[in-house]
């Protein structure tokens, strides 16, 4: 399967957006009274107010990360696949692997 141009742009922005986005909110909550059992910032254990968010930052960093590489590898592959490059002939159809 190939991804056209535009959703490869799509999957690329959806991994940007994931790394502008998630550390952001990571030092947020990081810095909420209520993710520590101390009631101030590093002061006890964390709760899990913090590690609920931490894995929610965690797994969307990786889906977007992995959005982000389909995005990247339906470009070059939508890249080879142009016209441009199947008027090559026999050496194009080599490419589509």
């Amino acid at each position: 399967m190939v991804l056209s141009r535009g959703w490869s742009l799509f999957l690329v922005g959806v991994g940007v957006w994931a790394w502008a986005i998630w550390p952001r909110f990571g030092v947020a909550i990081w810095n909420d009274t209520r993710a520590w059992s101390g009631g101030a910032v590093g002061v006890g254990a964390p709760t899990g107010f913090l590690w609920i968010h931490a894995v929610l930052i965690a797994a969307s960093l990786a889906i977007g990360s992995t959005a982000g590489v389909l995005g990247i590898r339906g470009w070059r592959a939508a890249r080879r696949l142009s016209p441009a490059a199947s008027a090559g002939g026999a050496e194009a159809d080599d490419q589509r692997i």
